[in-house]
């Protein structure tokens, strides 16, 4: 069988739905498993309502009727009258949201934030579901949370591999089309989960890799992995084949096309992972797989944006010892920091970090209790995978640096 992935841009409306139809016909659909995010800008929708929840309740109700009206559009291009039984059905959806904004008594941001932006994917894979059996597409719709059980680190849960095998091998039946969400999970209480932001990569990846799959295949609106985003470098090139490593390298870098946790499973198995275009799904895209080189061998630019780097020295100029960098690292474990790079010398000590989870106020508050603390706030880290001397140079042209860290084959720049 086959997983494919379908993310918010590609059914972003009616005739995304279309073309997914399209891309299905072209490429076949028998014994397939497909992934399908929520359409088009839909979480961060959902990110808003729930900070009108807790900051600004006036336009709570605003916001998300603003999801519903939307997706009501999408249904009426879709099907030829308001009495198919889809529309009652993301209806009661939307009921069931509301329900729970009402009811809920956790001052959790993180438990409200996967209980609410789960339902982008539900109500997408219910839209793309109904349209194919409308069609003549027959398929089955599935609700992921019921077969990948995680632990409760709301935002980004841990999978119980082996609870989620069992249930993904036992009740998913693979000689059908099967519909169903990325990016959601449940926990041991049936609470919803997410796999962090652009999980549904992953999704495909526990799926393919608990249904033993031929191939995953994600579907976007570039032609396949290129050497840099397109929306900060000009000119990017596509990359033919990348090997499992280099790939893993590229997504831990931040490469924005490829989930961080995605590769793992599929490496394991040495399922092949192709990443193609939406627009023309015949082309060939590109490949990751047991190669052992990236083809062409070209420079590789990733950068992440409104990032933090912090940097510390020791109140008394004394030595930043062993003692007082595993105290850091304690200090961003506690308040959710994701590092990307660090960098010390005798009496300093400078880590560039993510806030995803607001928390940067307390650790610098905690950290000043010891150290000097210089916080500078959005910040740019650029990496270069195979770099080459002209890459860093265009890269460094009229920003100002503040961290610059070079290995074998990467470099890392902070730039303000």
């Amino acid at each position: 069988m086959r997983v494919f992935k379908f993310g918010g841009a590609s059914v972003k409306d009616a005739e995304g739905v279309k073309n997914l139809v399209k891309v299905l016909n072209e490429t076949g659909h028998e014994d397939m498993l497909i992934v399908v995010s929520a359409m088009g800008k839909t979480t961060n929708t959902l990110e808003r309502v729930i900070q009108n929840y807790f900051d600004n309740y006036s336009e709570f109700k605003n916001s998300l009727q603003e999801i519903h009206t939307s997706h009501n559009e999408i249904l009426s291009q879709l099907f030829k009258t308001e009495s198919h039984p889809i529309f009652s059905k993301i209806n009661n959806l939307f009921i069931e949201l509301t329900t729970f904004f009402s009811s809920n008594k956790s001052p959790d941001y993180n438990f409200v934030y996967d209980q609410v932006v789960g339902f982008g994917e539900l109500i997408s894979t219910l839209i793309i579901s109904a349209y194919l059996n409308e069609i003549g597409i027959k398929n089955q719709w599935l609700d992921i949370r019921e077969f990948i059980k995680t632990d409760n680190y709301y935002r980004n849960a841990k999978v119980n591999w082996k609870a989620t095998q069992a249930l993904i091998s036992k009740q998913i039946k693979t000689n059908t089309l099967n519909i169903t969400q990325g990016f959601i999970a449940s926990d041991s209480n049936n609470f919803t989960t997410t796999l962090g932001r652009e999980g549904s990569d992953y999704t495909a990846a526990i799926l393919a890799y608990c249904l033993n799959a031929n191939s995953v295949t994600i579907w976007k609106d570039v032609p396949g992995v290129l050497n840099a985003d397109p929306r900060y470098f000009q000119n990017p090139q596509l990359l033919k084949e990348i090997s499992y490593r280099e790939a893993i390298e590229l997504a831990f870098y931040g490469a924005s096309v490829i989930h961080p946790k995605t590769l793992q499973p599929l490496q394991q198995k040495e399922i092949p992972f192709f990443v193609k275009s939406f627009l023309n799904p015949k082309e060939d895209g590109t490949c990751i797989g047991k190669s052992k080189k990236i083809d062409p061998l070209i420079p590789c630019f990733i950068v992440k944006k409104n990032q933090v780097l912090i940097e510390l020295s020791s109140l008394d100029f004394s030595f930043m010892l062993e003692e007082n960098i595993s105290e850091i690292f304690q200090l961003l474990h506690l308040y959710k920091m994701k590092v990307d790079v660090i960098q010390n010398s005798a009496i300093s000590f400078s880590v560039c970090i993510e806030n995803n989870y607001n928390n940067l106020n307390k650790l610098v508050l905690h950290l000043k209790a010891k150290f000097k603390v210089i916080c500078n706030t959005n910040v740019d880290l650029y990496t270069i995978r195979h770099y080459n001397d002209n890459a860093i140079t265009q890269l460094e042209e009229q920003k100002t640096i503040l961290l610059k860290q070079i290995h074998n084959e990467t470099v890392q720049i902070v730039t303000k």
